[in-house]
């Protein structure tokens, strides 16, 4: 499985964000997808997870209400929609494949990366 991320860029606190990640290979509808986001010198953070089916949801406690994920297994993409964004959510932002939970040691595979900034 190959990811692409994109949507990333700067946006100021309170603002939104949508990001994408585009999935080719093997069928993405076949297993769980989520976004973790790192800052340098720290780990790498969970931030949404959604399963196979899309039936089921989870989120970080620092983005819950906030951050909402989606699926088009269509489509093969997968979204992060972010509103009220916050100077603490600047990051690099990781979509990932085929895991469980909460732990990025878990996940498959993983896309490239894209910088999500926010002014305050």
């Amino acid at each position: 499985v190959q990811l692409q991320a994109s949507g990333g860029g700067l946006v100021q606190a309170g603002g939104s964000l949508r990001l994408s990640c585009a999935a080719s290979g093997r069928t993405s509808s076949s297993y769980a997808v989520a976004w973790f986001r790192q800052v340098p010198g720290k780990e790498r953070e969970f931030v949404a997870a959604i399963s196979w089916s899309g039936g089921s949801t989870f989120y970080g406690d620092s983005v819950k209400g906030r951050f909402t994920i989606s699926r088009d297994s269509a489509q093969n993409t997968f979204y992060l929609q972010m509103n009220s964004l916050k100077a603490e959510d600047t990051a690099v932002y990781y979509c990932a494949a085929d895991g469980l939970g909460p732990d990025s040691h878990d996940y498959e595979y993983w896309g490239q990366g894209t910088q999500v900034t926010v002014s305050s």
